[in-house]
């Protein structure tokens, strides 16, 4: 096998402006294009192979309040892998001979034209597209986009049903690369996938905000990350926004936090500011095969999984809930299953309810709040 030399990874922490138009998506594209110029230019010396964009760096996103888009706003802005914004990054890709990963892709797909989807990507240095992934964990709450879980028999159907399939991992000349979104490193199931397909490098786009946790005493998005690291024994880069331009949104919104784990959970590279820059780390994947080859610690080798089984036997968010036809479309919609979601974990008494409350009052709960929310205005109405 030949050896995988030493190389720079750009992770990317640009300003973005919440895209109304196909014009503002290009003003946020081309700020993204100069500052990879600027990554390659200034890290000449151990060249820069692969380059991290955050979540939604083209189009933005909205969240509940004045501000929430419903899909009629979102799909006007969504874009397909043939159009000229993947035209550019892949132009981009071959002059310097890059790997660019990026997320939150409001994507049209022609398999379901009417919704969208939350895509990553990565794209090659030959330009073409070489890994799609559609985010699996989009948090109800705050995530309009259609999940493969949304409508996961019509998904496996279309796309197939494999693990490989759902979780893609590509094996480069850069070493195996992957990619979640957001919230999906906010629990160990996407991350694992990764790993069990073979990734070493995990290219993590985020907009991350500050009321999720992202600077201290609060660094939810770092300390979980680094286990997400730990656990895989995989390089995780994750590149949030620094500032945003939206009228309902405060400049720090997603307040960058932008950094590079290596493979035992150690920070090499942090940004833990809300300003643009451009984070460079040393990526050595021989390095990596190296520590995996040892068994002590090993987080792969001691694993005993037929204990943990039950824990998936049963859905807690059940599948199939936004079939063709009945795309969600407000973030209301998406938060509908998440009624009967907590009647079934109290019902089990995996949760207990507070003193005074019933199984019934805590499922009611949520959707009184729900219904509570719309009538002030800060939630949609469908």
């Amino acid at each position: 096998m030949k050896k995988i030399e030493k190389y720079t990874a750009l992770i990317m922490q640009p300003h973005v402006r919440v895209a109304e138009d196909r014009g503002e998506i290009k003003q946020n594209l081309d700020r993204v294009m100069q500052m990879i110029d600027f990554g390659v230019g200034y890290q000449w010396e151990l060249p820069a192979r692969l380059v991290v964009l955050p979540e939604y760096f083209m189009q933005g996103v909205t969240t509940p309040g004045k501000g929430e888009h419903g899909i009629d706003s979102f799909m006007k802005k969504a874009i397909t892998f043939d159009g000229p914004e993947f035209k550019a990054l892949s132009d981009k890709a071959r002059e310097y001979g890059l790997y660019i990963a990026g997320g939150g892709i409001v994507e049209k797909v022609p398999q379901f034209p009417d919704r969208w989807f939350n895509t990553a990507f990565i794209i090659g240095p030959d330009g073409e597209l070489a890994l799609r992934y559609h985010k699996w964990h989009i948090p109800a709450s705050i995530g309009l986009g259609t999940s493969p879980h949304d409508m996961l028999d019509e998904y496996r159907a279309a796309f197939g049903t494999d693990i490989k399939t759902l979780f893609p991992v590509i094996d480069t000349d850069i070493g195996k690369l992957g990619t979640m979104t957001c919230h999906d490193g906010c629990t160990p199931e996407v991350s694992r996938a990764l790993g069990y397909n073979g990734c070493e490098v995990i290219c993590h786009p985020v907009a991350l905000q500050e009321f999720e946790g992202v600077s201290e005493p609060w660094d939810f998005w770092v300390f979980t990350r680094r286990t997400r690291a730990h656990d895989n024994m995989a390089y995780v880069l994750g590149s949030n926004w620094g500032t945003v331009d939206y009228a309902y949104y405060p400049k720090a919104f997603c307040p960058g936090g932008s950094f590079a784990i290596d493979y035992t959970g150690m920070m090499m590279r942090h940004a833990p500011y809300p300003q643009e820059q451009v984070l460079a780390a040393t990526i050595d994947i021989e390095s990596l095969r190296e520590h995996r080859s040892r068994c002590n610690h090993n987080t792969w080798v001691d694993l005993r999984t037929e204990g943990f089984r039950q824990i998936y036997d049963k859905p807690m968010y059940p599948p199939n809930q936004f079939p063709s036809g009945k795309p969600p479309r407000t973030l209301a919609d998406k938060m509908g299953p998440v009624k009967e979601v907590f009647r079934d974990i109290y019902g089990r008494g995996q949760f207990m309810p507070p003193a005074g409350m019933t199984v019934d009052d805590m499922a009611e709960q949520h959707a009184r709040r729900v219904k509570s929310a719309q009538d002030r205005g800060t939630l949609r109405k469908s």
